[in-house]
């Protein structure tokens, strides 16, 4: 794990693999997590000849907090991280949670973000004709009523139950995320891909709720952006069988990241997309010029 100190003075850490001449993939990961490596989408960056750079969000593991932080920021974080680098041109993958990320950075940094894939984006949650809920687990839908209820409701119910995520392995990780999964992430969760999820969940608070909460409001917050700044090429990849991010949200940002590629995939959960990571990181490449 690596460090730099960002130009507010706030550390970040991060993992960074791959050619130092190689395009930059920057990876946001999803909530709760952190920059835990998970070999199959390290390994698809570095076959495609990429830099790959996955950083913790602020509160997660080494990262500083950044109360009140909205998704906007992420853009100047991955700025000043590429920059220390020494890094150009980049393209990006936001997955769940990161997937907000990703799409902050191909709005706010057009002239160094060269494409987005996003895998089971969340939407903005007041997203017009979308009822944000419908179809999420019932363990998201009462993290959600609580961020919605504010800080204080949200810390309560964040601290009730990391205590139990911060033991969580793969052995346990099915039951310790209960309605959430579909039988077909269900079936994902084996080997390595049970180990990787359990060790994220675990590092995820680590340090505490910080950045699980602050990631939390911000979904529920302005982005401090919009989709229609976007104009670079994006995809878009959601599962019909996903209990974490409900199809609805990819249906919708289908139709509001201008010029979205869209692959909207019936057999698929939240966890199982992960499997055809070679096929999107292929996919966004084959769309990008640099």
């Amino acid at each position: 794990m690596e460090r730099i100190v960002l130009p507010d003075g706030r550390i970040l850490e991060y993992l960074v693999e791959g050619p130092p001449g190689g395009l930059p993939l920057v990876l946001h990961h999803g909530t709760p997590s952190g920059a835990i490596r998970y070999a199959p989408i390290f390994e698809s960056a570095l076959r495609h000849g990429l830099r790959i750079v996955l950083a913790s969000r602020p509160g997660y593991g080494g990262s500083t907090p950044h109360p009140g932080r909205r998704v906007a920021d992420v853009a100047a974080d991955t700025a000043a991280l590429l920059d220390g680098l020494s890094a150009g041109h980049f393209v990006t993958v936001g997955w769940s949670g990161g997937g907000p990320h990703a799409l902050a950075c191909a709005a706010l940094l057009p002239g160094r973000c060269v494409g987005a894939s996003v895998i089971a984006g969340v939407a903005p949650y007041e997203a017009p004709g979308l009822t944000w809920l419908d179809g999420m687990g019932e363990e998201n839908i009462a993290e959600f009523q609580a961020a919605a209820k504010g800080v204080q409701a949200l810390d309560a119910f964040l601290t009730g139950i990391a205590d139990g995520l911060a033991r969580v392995t793969a052995d346990d990780v099915i039951e310790a995320y209960g309605d959430l999964l579909s039988e077909v992430d269900k079936r994902a969760l084996t080997g390595g891909f049970a180990a990787y999820l359990a060790e994220s969940t675990r590092y995820s608070v680590s340090a505490g709720i910080a950045g699980w909460r602050e990631d939390d409001l911000a979904f529920l917050a302005d982005w401090g952006f919009p989709l229609s700044d976007i104009r670079v090429p994006v995809a878009i990849w959601q599962g019909d069988q996903d209990r974490m991010v409900p199809p609805a949200h990819g249906h919708w940002l289908a139709g509001h990241v201008p010029g979205a590629e869209v692959h909207l995939l019936p057999a698929e959960g939240h966890l199982s997309l992960i499997a055809g990571i070679d096929e999107i990181v292929g996919n966004l490449l084959a769309h990008v010029t640099v």
